[in-house]
């Protein structure tokens, strides 16, 4: 099976990571043959490359760039896939639109982005049940509209050393990670920890909201025991170093992070949006709270800081969820099974 991927995203972010993973997992399996087309970018690369894959460059800009376009034709032109898998919209608008297309073109979706830019492909797939049927409400015929769930690494990390980050060894710490963007509540989670004392609180991220939350952190008087890490690359090793996981987001499709904590055997409290609130079963694989609630989120946080038993119960629960429904193996065997089955009425049909 031959299957060029075309991801034109930015240096980081959720989709981003996911592409980089899948396209290492097919890298691995001797019945997939993969060329990777990428915006240019070195970090992506070097990861890429680090994992095998030796990804193309191109410079995917604005609407004035016309060279990308036809390089991608080449592209496909040269290698002949069987698939092509588009990420996001600007790869997806970029690739060839026809009917006649030798290859079954299918664009992955990780939000409810305006369909006006996937009109030209055969398939798409959403990383949640819930974007998949937003699919076929925008009018998307329900046969071409897929689930397929996202994998992260499972890999035990080792912790980091807390005195770095000049956390006591003691202290309850508690470990957030994503964009400092209004969508992912900070501000409720730094008011939730404001009143767990003598909990410490590391935020990996970083966005718009830097300041903003500096200033609510000086505010509620928590920033001595806040440490704001910037974006980082080793999400597994803090989630392994962390007491507990908090994902406090308003908006949260799916919740990678969620399946890192699960993976990373780290207990997890959570929003109740429309991710978490799917992926967890309240009590039993981690702690729901509502949306923009810090009161309920500080007890929530006690809770399990203070009874060791739920703790262990809901790491051991969301463990089992992880291995039953979101390695690398069980997630690629999915995606190439579903492959299969949309290229075999190409395969069927007469030459």
């Amino acid at each position: 099976m031959k299957i060029l991927q075309i991801m034109a995203g930015a240096d980081v972010g959720g989709a981003e990571l996911f592409f980089e993973r899948l396209c290492v997992a097919f890298g691995k399996r001797n019945s997939v043959e993969q060329r990777v087309l990428i915006r240019q970018n070195a970090n992506r690369k070097s990861r890429l490359n680090a994992g095998g894959v030796e990804p193309i460059e191109l410079k995917f800009g604005g609407r004035l760039d016309w060279a990308t376009p036809r390089a991608i034709k080449r592209e496909i032109k040269a290698f002949n896939p069987d698939l092509v898998l588009t990420w996001m919209n600007r790869a997806t608008d970029m690739c060839p639109k026809g009917k006649n297309n030798s290859y079954v073109h299918i664009a992955r979706l990780g939000g409810y982005y305006d369909l006006k830019y996937y009109q030209g492909c055969d398939h798409l797939i959403g990383n949640t049940r819930d974007i998949a049927d937003y699919l076929i409400k925008e009018g998307w015929p329900p046969h071409r509209a897929h689930y397929l769930p996202n994998f992260v690494n499972h890999e035990p990390a080792a912790a980091l050393n807390r005195k770095t980050y000049f956390t006591p060894d003691g202290a309850p710490l508690i470990v957030a990670l994503g964009r400092l963007h209004e969508n992912k509540a900070f501000d409720v989670l730094l008011r939730a920890v404001a009143n767990v004392p003598g909990a410490y609180l590391w935020i990996a991220g970083d966005g718009p909201l830097k300041g903003e939350l500096d200033r609510l952190a000086e505010k509620v008087a928590v920033k001595p025991r806040v440490r704001f890490l910037g974006w980082r690359d080793d999400s597994a090793a803090l989630l392994k170093t962390a007491d507990l996981f908090v994902c406090p987001s308003r908006h949260e499709p799916l919740g990678n992070t969620i399946l890192e904590a699960w993976a990373q055997q780290t207990p997890v409290v959570a929003a109740d949006s429309y991710g978490p609130g799917t992926l967890i079963t309240h009590l039993h694989s981690g702690v729901l709270v509502p949306i923009d609630d810090p009161v309920t989120m500080m007890r929530a946080i006690k809770n399990v800081l203070g009874d060791p038993t739920l703790a262990q119960k809901i790491v051991k629960n969301g463990l089992a969820e992880f291995e039953n429904n979101f390695t690398e193996d069980i997630v690629t065997e999915q995606y190439l099974t579903f492959f299969q089955k949309v290229l075999a009425p190409c395969a069927a049909s007469p030459v």
